[in-house]
């Protein structure tokens, strides 16, 4: 599954992290400063559907979005030049986490739970993982992916920081990571 004819400067950047981490906002600022394209990979999917993610969930099911994701995601993995952001989610599958980790450079997008946990009312509504969960069992759906997003490249914590900052810590990184032997 490993696309070993894409020289490193010029594989994709996967952004994971957990949801409402700002994967999105942060891949869209370094495909501006690094002149790739952006994918969405949620977003993606939402156009193919027609309706959101929380509509998808709902109306065809948790595993039909998931098989649709993990066919997409595999897909894009093996070509060059992009920024992917993942949903939260995504990197949960095995084929994703592989195909990924072959072909991109992984890079974690790292909040404490003290700061994501101010996040949840700007996010509770789109996410329907955490439809009907209390707070102690969306901390530990938290805790548990930390162990998933573990699998990594590159990692950048992004507590207290703004959004141009964490891209261009995350420039800097990449910088530092292609020139790795």
């Amino acid at each position: 599954m490993e696309n070993r004819d894409i020289p490193k400067k010029e594989k994709s950047i996967v952004f994971i992290g957990f949801m409402g981490a700002g994967k999105t906002t942060i891949g869209k600022l370094v495909a501006e400063k690094l002149d790739r394209s952006f994918i969405d990979t949620d977003e993606e999917i939402e156009n193919e559907y027609g309706m959101p993610v929380s509509q998808i969930f709902q109306r065809l099911g948790e595993k039909e979005f998931r098989e649709k994701e993990k066919a997409f995601i595999t897909n894009l993995s093996q070509k060059g030049l992009q920024i992917l952001s993942l949903g939260g989610g995504a990197f949960l599958q095995e084929e994703i986490r592989e195909a990924c980790l072959a072909n991109c450079i992984v890079t974690y997008i790292h909040m404490s739970w003290e700061s994501w946990e101010n996040r949840i009312p700007l996010i509770m509504d789109t996410r329907p993982v955490l439809h009907g969960k209390s707070l102690d069992e969306i901390k530990e759906l938290f805790e548990k992916r930390q162990e998933i997003y573990a699998h990594h490249h590159i990692k950048i914590e992004t507590d207290n920081l703004e959004a141009e900052e964490i891209c261009n810590q995350i420039v800097d990184m990449l910088l530092s990571y292609w020139e790795q032997k």
